[in-house]
């Protein structure tokens, strides 16, 4: 049955991840290979939500002191990503510039517990971010007059609901922001908008059989991975460049594109462009002027009347991808991010 037109597997990784591959699983360009006193450190850390043990990273900047106080940023990654990849990344750029910042893997994801596995739900994920803000609010040097947050992809969207009711986070900004749920609904650009009412069916009828005692069934679980025709053939960049960035070049044993049937029940009824009128934070949304998904920060974007100054940011040339691992394009990113905290935090 056709759940999505992203009905695929990831394929193998490739020569160039396996060259990234270190102690802490990074997958990406200048990723740390070792801690050395006086730079950037890592130091992965786990803790609860409830009963479910999450995998987190803690990013600290050179020369960290752990009675200094230092702004601090909470990353959000991406759907179906991990900590090790974009996250991962913005992370360590971040910090090298003298933030601490932590990035952690969605419950039911990733590195972290829970069963079954690959849920996503918006609820699920926006507990995340609150909770990444409890624990790093407890860790030396933080600051937590100066926590920023930031999102990216479906982590951005993650992240606008999430500062909507959380106003600790006293800045939150975005990249390449996905509304998960509208696209879950609706389709990528409005593509599904035919088969909603038998989408909705598929997922109750399969939460229906996890309550029997039945196992869980998935969208996009297929093995087989895509050859290079068809990924050429298919549909939208965020598709073609998506799997190349997900399944050949920063491709993660963690990460995975699949996800629990039943969670579109929830994921179906999910806006994070609503009730943005509750951002009164300062808001920065960062897109490519080239990315397929930019309509969705543009619709966000409007409505955050309240926000106490807002800034829409466009990387010239950049697809929504590009900007998880292109240096020049994540070196303008990363520039702006740090000129918006530093006039926020």
């Amino acid at each position: 049955m056709a759940i999505t037109a992203m009905n695929i597997a990831y394929g193998q990784t490739s020569k160039r991840v396996t060259d990234h591959q270190n102690l802490y699983g990074l997958v990406y360009d200048g990723a740390i290979k070792e801690n050395v006193k006086g730079k950037v450190n890592i130091h992965p850390v786990s803790y609860k939500i409830k009963d479910i043990r999450i995998a987190a990273n803690i990013y600290t900047p050179p020369g960290y002191i752990s009675t200094h106080k230092y702004s601090t940023i909470v990353i959000a990654h991406p759907n179906g990503g991990v900590k090790e990849q974009v996250a991962g990344l913005y992370a360590q750029r971040l910090a090298e510039l003298g933030y601490i910042t932590i990035t952690a893997d969605a419950a039911y994801q990733g590195g972290s517990e829970g069963a079954p596995r690959y849920v996503d739900k918006p609820a699920n994920r926006i507990e995340d971010i609150y909770a990444m803000g409890d624990f790093i609010s407890r860790f030396p040097g933080v600051d937590t007059a100066r926590l920023g947050l930031l999102g990216i992809c479906g982590g951005g969207g993650y992240s606008l609901k999430a500062t909507q009711a959380d106003k600790r986070f006293k800045a939150v900004a975005t990249v390449s922001m996905f509304n998960s749920g509208v696209v879950r609904r609706n389709g990528f650009m409005n593509s599904q908008l035919s088969t909603i009412q038998e989408r909705l069916k598929q997922a109750s009828d399969a939460r229906a059989l996890e309550a029997a005692g039945g196992e869980a069934l998935y969208v996009n679980n297929s093995t087989t991975p895509l050859t290079d025709e068809q990924i050429a053939k298919l549909p939208f960049d965020l598709y073609r460049e998506g799997y190349i960035y997900y399944g050949k070049t920063h491709a993660h044993p963690n990460s995975s594109a699949k996800y629990t049937l039943s969670s579109l029940m929830d994921l179906m009824t999910f806006d994070a462009s609503t009730n943005m009128d509750l951002i009164s934070q300062p808001l920065l949304m960062i897109a490519g002027s080239k990315a397929d998904t930019y309509y969705m920060t543009d619709d966000a974007f409007s409505k955050a009347v309240n926000s106490k100054n807002k800034e829409l940011f466009l990387i010239n040339g950049a697809t929504h991808i590009e900007t998880y691992w292109k240096p020049a394009y994540v070196s303008q990113a990363v520039n702006k991010l740090v000129s918006f905290y530093q006039g926020n935090l």
